[in-house]
């Protein structure tokens, strides 16, 4: 699974990296969370152009009775997308990257878990494939603005991480983006190939503290080598 994420990148090298033309200011951060605002870009109104905007992580589907749903929701295997009621709608038409630069993932070791940090060599940015939803709010409660959300798609570990934990989100390469965020383009067109685990050789995974495991540390403790 993928359950934190760090996004430590300026705001210019992301514009750069998603060939955005403009962003709000980013502030690095170091321990994003479930149900937290999270950067994610998907195609804009201006054909073949694309607008980074922020989705609340844990995606709640458009026919949910409450937003706590998405609490649940936060990954979507790659396997099942197209046969989860909560994910087939958006796995069509609604798909997006989420926008990262290194993950933690815990291993269970002597009843304990230890965390590590999983990023490229060159401490790169990544494109997590994920989808979006428009939620409008719950029946009968009066209108409001849609809540948008969005959740992480995970696929089978590699063989580098598959030590620490047996699932890992799905990094798309750069070249693949515009194919993966093409709403035009059907599943069956051509994208399950990138539902795939990432090369191993371009990752490195640090044994961090457990000073990460708590959701209100959000600092650059958390990604920390520690010995091990």
């Amino acid at each position: 699974m993928c359950g934190r994420f760090t996004l430590r990148a300026s705001t210019q090298q992301i514009v750069d990296q998603f060939r955005l033309t403009t962003m709000p200011e980013w502030q690095p951060r170091y321990n994003i969370a479930p149900t937290q605002q999270v950067p994610i870009v998907r195609p804009a109104e201006k054909r073949h152009s694309r607008q980074l905007t922020f989705a609340r992580w844990g995606l709640i589907p458009s026919w949910a009775k409450e937003a706590s749903i998405g609490n649940r929701m936060i990954n979507a295997r790659a396997e099942t997308l197209a046969e989860k009621p909560s994910f087939r709608a958006a796995f069509k038409v609604r798909r997006c990257l989420v926008v990262a630069d290194g993950y933690y993932e815990w291993q269970p070791i002597d009843g304990a878990k230890q965390p590590f940090y999983i990023h490229l060599d060159d401490h790169g940015l990544l494109g997590f494939a994920g989808l979006w939803e428009s939620w409008p709010g719950p029946t009968g409660a009066p209108p409001s603005d849609p809540l948008e959300s969005c959740t992480i798609i995970t696929t089978a570990a590699n063989e580098f991480t598959s030590h620490i934990h047996d699932r890992m989100p799905v990094l798309l390469q750069p070249e693949d983006y515009d194919r993966w965020l093409d709403p035009e383009l059907q599943p069956s067109e051509g994208l399950w190939d990138l539902l795939q685990p990432y090369a191993a050789d371009d990752l490195v995974a640090d044994t961090v503290s457990t000073h990460v495991n708590s959701p209100k540390h959000e600092d650059a403790q958390c990604v920390e080598p520690v010995s091990d």
